[in-house]
């Protein structure tokens, strides 16, 4: 018999799961399958797992489990998510969105060829898959409106769609891989700069939320766009500027807040003359672990109990939603207790606006489904190397349950209720 390897689909969204098989091969044969993928920079990153074949020579990724490699147990797309860089410390970023997919191979090999001759030895059989951030008809559009620098994507299709406005945290430059997905799924996204990027300041003196307003106005503006509210993902230091622009902003009904604090980080925050002081930072509480990895989770924490409530955001005046995602394992912020903190706030103060998903295990950086963990990568800014935390298994469920629970948080709060017409 032929050994067969089929997965499908062969080009999908990022977000999607593939269907992997293996036929053909002895009865109960242990096999490697290997997965790698080359970034646009030339970075190759790869993962295997050990597979045995069932009685009929057959190995299905959706029943078989993986018996060791990069994981273990029952994961179909694990041969995705726990994808590790040669060049440790390498974070895996698709900078063009638009034009060109990742390409995943996958190949089998006999269990028995030893690990370090697998990159010179042909496989028994290999295909290649098609990876996308954005679907076919997505719409990308340049925004230099005003002081406003993005890039808004629009969703295939005619119709209005609900306006989401993506913030990442505060190292600078433009991330579009998370508006893109988003688009891809329905919502009108805004990709947000707020510094470095173009002619924003690198190292702005203060965050001013005037310029997240003249955002929000422009998206709302937008025939395109749904309203009259409009929905914020943000993580880190973005999840900062989200939480103040549900605040600030009764056009934001609805946000998204990715282990970020609930109180002003680094630089003060304006907004109409009003000032926000950060939360003072206690460098000596930074921990440098045994790799050489910065945490800096506890360095808050000083301030943070001895802090009188105005340095805490004034969440209660929100009169949106909010959901709050959380990764325990996070070694940049603390943002389990900062969750906890705010949603108290929320209660004592009689609100029931908020859902709070807390996930053992998983690190600072929660992506789209089956991304790979980057568990600690190097801040230009900073010459540091920084320990965002994560265990890999725990982590790839923790971002392929948050994703569906996000787009269904956004539909709820920035659709209309259709009433039945009986």
């Amino acid at each position: 018999m032929m050994i067969q390897l089929t997965a499908t689909p062969t080009s999908a969204l990022i977000d999607e799961p593939v269907h992997i098989r293996a036929t053909g091969l002895p009865p109960f044969q242990i096999v490697v399958l290997q997965a790698t993928l080359k970034d646009e920079t030339g970075n190759l990153f790869h993962s295997h797992a050990y597979y045995k074949a069932n009685e009929v020579g057959e190995v299905d990724l959706e029943r078989a489990p993986s018996l060791g490699g990069d994981y273990v147990g029952v994961h179909p797309m694990g041969l995705f998510w726990s994808l590790k860089p040669e060049n440790i410390l390498t974070k895996l970023l698709k900078r063009d969105v638009m034009n060109s997919p990742f390409l995943v191979q996958i190949k089998l090999y006999d269990s028995n060829l030893p690990l370090i001759h697998i990159p010179t030895t042909a496989p028994k059989v290999s295909l290649t898959l098609e990876r996308w951030y954005t679907a076919p008809g997505t719409k990308r559009i340049q925004v230099r409106e005003g002081h406003i620098r993005g890039t808004l994507f629009l969703p295939p299709g005619e119709g209005r769609f609900p306006g989401v406005i993506d913030l990442f945290a505060g190292v600078g430059g433009l991330i579009e891989s998370r508006a893109s997905l988003l688009a891809s799924h329905g919502f009108a996204t805004l990709a947000l700069a707020y510094c470095d990027y173009e002619d924003l300041p690198s190292q702005p003196e203060k965050t001013d939320l005037e310029y997240f307003e003249e955002a929000v106005n422009f998206l709302l503006r937008h025939p395109k766009v749904l309203g009259p509210g409009v929905g914020i993902v943000s993580i880190s230091k973005g999840a900062e500027i989200g939480l103040s622009m549900a605040i600030h902003l009764k056009q934001v009904t609805a946000t998204v807040l990715i282990n970020g604090p609930n109180f002003v980080i680094r630089i003060p925050q304006v907004y109409r003359g009003q000032i926000s002081q950060p939360l003072p930072f206690s460098p000596q509480l930074l921990s440098i672990n045994a790799l050489g990895l910065a945490e800096f989770q506890h360095n808050f924490e000083e301030a943070r109990n001895e802090a009188n409530e105005n340095f805490l955001l004034p969440i209660e005046k929100a009169q949106g939603h909010f959901l709050f995602i959380v990764g325990e394992d996070d070694k940049n912020l603390n943002s389990k207790a900062y969750a906890k903190q705010a949603t108290e706030q929320l209660r004592r103060n009689g609100k029931n606006n908020w859902t709070l998903l807390s996930y053992p295990g998983a690190g600072h950086l929660l992506e789209a489904p089956y991304s790979p963990l980057c568990c600690a990568s190097k801040i230009s800014s900073l010459h540091l190397f920084i320990h965002w935390g994560g265990e890999v298994t725990p982590h790839a469920i923790a971002q392929e349950h948050s994703w569906k629970e996000i787009k269904k948080f956004l539909r709820k709060h920035l659709l209309p209720v259709v009433t039945s017409q009986l």
